[in-house]
């Protein structure tokens, strides 16, 4: 039989709301209505389908506050994390939003109604007193805390929900179940023990060890139930831990586990956040819940030090087990142990024994360059699935940001760097030339500097898009701007590689280099605003190479790149 809900009754606002549904769908339309953020939409699904019972809507200033101060809702029921709906103020009085108001949320995705909301109060949150309560420090090293100061709007609604549609998810959809289906498929199973695992990482074989384990010590099943709302800012996508689970369910004895899917918007908010999670998977029918070492930990604070101690989310969770109703199943960190090939938790190793591990940082190094990760350590299925979605460098694609003036080069240096690797082959090199992008993709634009970031910015993301496909990009605008230079970097650093250089040729020779006399010109006040004679060129600070072509040959400027490129692992044989 599967475990009570938390607080006695799952409510399920999809089933209650089942017979007014035609009603509700049709007063949606005619509402006015908010567009969610990815986080709420994730708090909306799991308030709807009983994950965070025992609520049935966003919290109210009442219940903000005990929640804050207290982990408690005002009836004295635990809950450890503030679920609210943040609103800009200055929307909400363009809307006519006040108490009393009935409000559409909308999918940001597709614009479905998915609930109504009628507010019973808005209110103004204390950023600080909730950064200090509910994640420990007024910090912005924490993600949750960064996120609260620079995402989370002004004014919270609170009040009760009613479920027009269920958001439509298109990956996935057979392990996508909410707690009632959970809660089927234990009855259908005959599972009247289980055990919760919850995961934000790609799984290896200390993973289902310590699964198997506490199934053997609690004479349980396993339900692995890893997130796939949003987890922490540069964790792999879960497209491809979805893949890496679906590799691992078959390494389990057949009938133990189960794969289910959780849309959760985790805070990383480590003890308050593993309480959290002991809740929700109550709702789901769990028995039992495994907590590891450092559970939902952020990693460090401003000062490198851990946010949290590693056994502090166990400690308490621990606290109140009684009143959860969940039975916790604490866990050290396991150990692999070569001498007879297993996996044993670090406190019960006995001493001088060898023992063998990979960090996170030592495996995505390994990722990246492609170096062997040993069979001990993960499956072969698991291996080939992350390395298809994190190949080595040197089949990751990389921009080539050329900047400089105009006639200062550049352009002729990214044609014979284009020559160059299309000659080492690999992968496909596309070239985007100032010009070319102005006719192409720019043609409205004119010469503000607002209007020539907007060229930039359109550069860097195509930039991005090719890298993120593996191809050599090459880019040459002039790019006068530090700020807009910076965006484009900080777009490509998160598909692939990023190379600057700032072609540094002289004013002087730039203007004898320009046959079409556009320098003349401007000297001459016939264009305004023209780089370099009466609009600033912002060089660049730290340049992955600077080049000037009346002392260095084009040739070899282009062998210095190449040597970058090499040396970082992107072309040549390793």
């Amino acid at each position: 039989m599967a475990n009570s809900p938390h607080g006695g009754i799952l409510k399920d606002l999809y089933v209650r709301d089942e017979p007014i549904q035609a009603s509700l769908q049709a007063e949606a339309e005619t509402l006015p209505y908010v567009t969610l953020t990815e986080r709420q939409l994730c708090d909306l699904e799991l308030i709807l389908n009983g994950g965070f019972s025992p609520l049935d809507g966003f919290l109210t200033l009442a219940e903000y506050t005990s929640v804050v101060e207290t982990l408690r809702l005002p009836d004295g029921t635990l809950w450890a994390i503030p679920i609210y709906l943040d609103i800009a103020r200055s929307e909400l009085d363009k809307l006519g939003v006040s108490t009393g108001s009935r409000l559409t949320l909308r999918d940001p995705r597709d614009d479905q109604p998915l609930a109504i909301i009628t507010v019973s109060d808005l209110y103004t949150p204390d950023f600080a007193n909730e950064a200090e309560k509910v994640y420990g420090a007024n910090d912005q090293a924490h993600p949750a805390v960064h996120y609260l100061f620079n995402n989370t709007r002004d004014t919270f609604v609170g009040g009760k929900l009613q479920a027009v549609n269920a958001p439509q998810h298109y990956d996935y959809v057979a392990i996508r179940r909410n707690p009632t289906e959970v809660r089927a498929l234990f009855k259908k199973l005959n599972w009247t023990r289980v055990v919760a695992f919850q995961t934000r990482n790609p799984m290896h074989r200390a993973h289902r060890e310590l699964t198997v384990r506490a199934a053997r010590m609690r004479h349980a099943n396993v339900l692995i139930q890893p997130v796939v709302g949003l987890t922490k800012p540069g964790d792999i996508d879960h497209f491809t831990r979805v893949r890496v689970y679906q590799a691992i369910m078959p390494k389990y004895p057949n009938g133990m586990a189960q794969l289910s899917l959780l849309p959760l918007a985790m805070r990383m908010g480590g003890p308050r956040e593993a309480l959290w999670h002991a809740i929700i998977r109550k709702n789901f029918g769990a028995t039992h819940f495994i907590i590891g070492r450092d559970h939902a930990g952020p990693g460090k604070n401003s000062q490198g030090q851990d946010f949290y101690g590693p056994y502090e989310a166990q400690d308490l969770v621990l606290k109140y087990k009684d009143e959860l109703d969940i039975e916790v199943v604490p866990f050290q960190m396991l150990t692999y142990l070569p001498d007879t090939d297993e996996y044993m938790p670090i406190n019960e190793v006995p001493k001088e024994t060898k023992t063998l591990n990979i960090s996170g940082t030592e495996l995505r190094r390994r990722l990246k360059t492609g170096a062997p990760i040993p069979e001990w350590f993960s499956y072969p299925e698991v291996v080939r699935i992350l390395r298809e979605a994190n190949p080595p460098r040197d089949k990751q694609g990389f921009t080539v940001f050329l900047t400089g003036l105009h006639a200062s080069g550049k352009e002729a240096i990214a044609r014979a760097l284009q020559v160059a690797l299309n000659q080492e082959g690999g992968r496909s090199v596309s070239l985007l030339l100032g010009e070319t992008i102005r006719h192409e993709l720019s043609s409205e634009l004119g010469y503000t500097k607002r209007e020539r970031n907007i060229n930039v910015a359109r550069i860097g993301f195509v930039a991005a898009e090719l890298t993120r496909a593996g191809a050599a990009c090459i880019a040459a605008p002039i790019a006068p701007y530090d700020e807009a230079r910076q965006l484009v970097s900080q777009q490509v650093d998160k598909t692939g590689g990023f190379y600057l250089v700032h072609v540094a040729t002289p004013l002087e020779a730039c203007i004898k280099n320009d046959r079409a006399g556009v320098y003349q010109r401007a000297i001459n006040g016939e264009i305004k605003g023209f780089t370099g004679i009466d609009d600033v060129y912002e060089v660049p600070e730290n340049p992955d190479l600077s080049a000037d072509i009346t002392k260095t040959s084009i040739s070899q400027i282009v062998h210095e790149i190449i040597l970058l490129l090499e040396r970082d692992g992107y072309i040549g044989d390793r």
